[in-house]
């Protein structure tokens, strides 16, 4: 989508700069050039979008259907700070701005809220659309092949007084050259998207952290947030090779994981995962990989518990387990009373004693609870999303950072996390919103 690209040179100066492509970005980069802004945006890609558009390959999870108080909960520690611009911009909003934008949308079996088509590529061409050519105010200025480097703030003196500027140091590239130039431009209010630190290779590198915590502002360090986990197996040090080999790919469908967070409080969550090479992850083990990580973080290990029957009581399964099966194997035995085959199978024989799987008793325990030792998280380059970014308290309730007056913040760069499901993408188109919509006020009020 290299048709984003201005063909124009940046300009020096600029009165608004949004600096990132991503859903944040655009949707800031939206609502500022329908107050009639003139919108500059900048992106290091040639392209914007990108992980949007990976992130929608199969099948674009637009947000949610579920309840405001349910909703609002999967934001863990960052519901506080969110809930007030989640309950501005969310489920039934966003499905209207996407109708809005001639996308019409579904609510799937789980919940999820999907385009009709299930792909991202249509949606971002008709928003596109809509910035360069819209019904009011003027059309947004793409720079892309702009990397930020840093930003400072300048103050400039006037005969009404002084005022605030932000000079931003950006890494540029020629469409026709791998030429790399530095240059300097200058603007009254900007407004950063710059994303998380997963997926670098799409634009989300993290680069911003040091930079901007020179600048003044406070940055938790990025860490992977719904990530993949290693696991030990039954030696304490990851799957056998026989198991890998056989297993590494297969789903655990109809499942359900218990696990406790950092309350103590004890969780459970029925769907869907899959075992890697390394361990687990999936959409089940997401929904859980903030509370492994800390815990983690404080007792270098953390456990879930899998329950591969939970359809099933304890009782009923210690039955059939328990029920006669003469000359039979056990996995065709388990396979007949309780459809246990495959991958299930396979973690059985994987993780239980040889003397647990002759137990009926303590091998119904182990189908209904069986013991999954986490040990570490994957690296955070491969993670669906970031935890951790700049602080709630080094901003305003507006966004803007405390430290660089006019320089606003939105999107994954601001600390907080959340499950796959549609939370990730409605929270950071919904920041985005909120940030621009501030930023408007207080140009507004600027102006007599």
């Amino acid at each position: 989508m290299h048709s984003t690209h201005s063909g124009k040179p940046s300009p020096q100066n600029v009165k608004v700069a949004v600096v990132g492509g991503g859903p944040a970005g655009l949707m800031a980069a939206e609502i500022l050039s329908g107050f009639g802004h003139e919108v500059h945006l900048f992106d290091a890609m040639p392209s914007v979008g990108r992980k949007f558009l990976l992130a929608g390959k199969g099948g674009l999870n637009l947000t949610h259907s579920e309840s405001s108080d349910q909703f609002l909960n999967r934001y863990g520690e960052g519901q506080a700070h969110l809930a007030p611009i989640l309950t501005q911009w969310a489920g039934h909003q966003a499905r209207d701005w996407a109708h809005g934008l001639g996308i019409e949308t579904f609510v799937g079996t789980s919940g999820r809220v999907f385009p009709k088509e299930m792909k991202a590529a249509p949606l971002l061409r008709a928003w596109l659309s809509r910035l360069r050519h819209p019904l009011l105010g003027y059309p947004v200025q793409f720079h892309m092949r702009h990397k930020l480097l840093g930003l400072k703030s300048l103050i400039t003196q006037d005969q009404e007084g002084s005022a605030s500027q932000t000079e931003m140091t950006f890494e540029t590239r020629a469409v026709s050259s791998e030429l790399i130039q530095v240059k300097k431009v200058t603007a009254q209010w900007v407004l950063l998207a710059l994303g998380g630190g997963s997926w670098a290779r799409l634009g989300s590198d993290g680069a911003w952290v040091p930079w901007l915590q020179r600048a003044g502002v406070p940055v938790n360090p990025l860490l992977p947030s719904n990530c993949g986990f290693h696991v030990a197996g039954r030696q304490g040090q990851g799957w056998t090779q026989f198991f890998s080999e056989k297993f590494a790919g297969h789903a655990l469908k109809s499942v359900a994981l218990c696990w406790h967070n950092a309350q103590g409080e004890e969780l459970h969550r029925q769907g869907e995962f899959v075992v890697t090479v390394y361990g687990v992850e999936g959409s089940l083990i997401y929904t859980a990989s903030a509370d492994l990580r800390r815990a983690l973080e404080s007792l270098d290990q953390a456990s879930l518990q899998l329950d591969l029957l939970p359809d099933k009581s304890l009782q009923q399964v210690v039955k059939e387990v328990a029920h006669p099966r003469g000359k039979r194997s056990l996995s065709t035995h388990l396979k007949s009373r309780l459809g246990l085959e495959g991958v299930k199978m396979g973690l059985l024989n994987e993780l239980v004693t040889p003397e647990a799987l002759q137990s009926p008793l303590e091998l119904a325990k182990a189908i209904k609870g069986l013991d999954l030792k986490i040990t570490a998280t994957r690296p955070l380059d491969e993670a669906i999303s970031s935890a951790g970014g700049v602080q709630w308290s080094g901003m305003d309730f507006s966004l803007q950072a405390l430290a660089l007056p006019g320089v606003f913040c939105a999107g994954e760069m601001l600390d907080w996390e959340a499950p796959t499901g549609g939370y990730l993408l409605t929270a950071a188109m919904a920041t985005g919103r909120h940030a621009a919509k501030s930023l408007h006020a207080l140009i507004k009020g600027d102006e007599p």
